[in-house]
């Protein structure tokens, strides 16, 4: 397996700490209240080379959360899910003893539109005493570890993509009906093209894609877990635990992520941000 360079860079005003030496990176000495060129520039790099950075004591408003996302570019306004009053562009996952979520599922964020989010940016606000941590992969890796014959059979085939597995189960037809013409299914490669490094990823996951085009997903059933099951190799993994004012910043082009739901329907808030992806190629 190739492993990730864990030598620490020549950063001038950031310290990078690897979490593994596959993926994942944790910053330190740095105030992402306070942003200027430089620092965005380091934080970008060090964001390519390790997919997943993770920061501790980020006491932002909700100004400045969405001020720090749009350092990195535009950002997108989620079509489904509920967003904190007066900021459109943050969306709120929460849990409580009586409703009671979390995306235990291996994905990839809204792969299900025409352009992807490039990426996220997800604040912990109120966080169980235990459990509820979140995991990422590196689907770089992932593709890697296929072996010959099945890096042959996905070369050139696309998926289908859909919201409906995730959001459409609480909809009416007429519901459905008007969200498909808004969100139609979309067909991506399985096997995309890092627009930054160059480098190919496995771009299939198991919330939002529906089956393999030319295929019916009765066809295309084995070949899809097969490929979903990449994502839960721990060697290409890494795992964060949650604070109160932690941030985790992820490339959500070429990793997955899991909540775990392991917080037994205590409390739990978190907010993200997410930024305007490009048509995967």
């Amino acid at each position: 397996m190739r492993m990730e360079s864990t030598a620490v860079a020549d950063y001038n005003r950031i310290k990078v700490t690897p979490t593994t030496g596959t993926i994942g990176a944790e910053i330190s000495e740095v105030d992402l209240r306070q942003l200027d060129d430089e620092l965005i520039a380091e934080l970008d790099h060090a964001w390519m080379a390790h997919k997943v950075l993770f920061f501790r004591d980020q006491d932002l408003s909700h100004q400045q959360h969405i001020d720090y996302g749009k350092a990195f570019g535009e950002l997108d306004i989620h079509p489904f899910i509920k967003t904190v009053d007066g900021h459109p562009e943050i969306i709120v996952f929460e849990s409580d003893p009586e409703k009671f979520s979390a995306a235990e599922e291996w994905h990839s964020d809204v792969s299900f539109q025409e352009c992807p989010p490039l990426g996220s940016i997800l604040r912990g606000r109120t966080i169980p005493a235990h459990g509820g941590d979140t995991c990422w992969a590196n689907m770089e890796l992932a593709y890697e570890l296929l072996d010959d014959k099945t890096k042959e059979e996905i070369d050139g085939a696309y998926a289908i993509h859909s919201y409906v597995k995730a959001f459409g189960s609480g909809m009416s037809e007429e519901k459905k009906e008007a969200a498909y013409e808004q969100h139609p299914d979309q067909k991506h490669p399985v096997v995309r093209t890092h627009p930054v490094t160059g480098n190919k990823i496995l771009y299939i996951n198991r919330i939002f894609t529906l089956t393999i085009d030319g295929m019916t997903p009765l066809e295309s059933r084995e070949l899809r877990y097969r490929l979903f099951d990449q994502a839960k190799i721990p060697e290409i993994q890494t795992r964060f635990r949650w604070e109160p004012n932690s941030i985790a910043q992820w490339d959500n082009r070429c990793t997955q992520h899991y909540a775990v739901p392991d917080h037994g329907g205590h409390h739990r808030r978190v907010e993200r941000v997410t930024l305007v992806g490009d048509q995967p190629f």
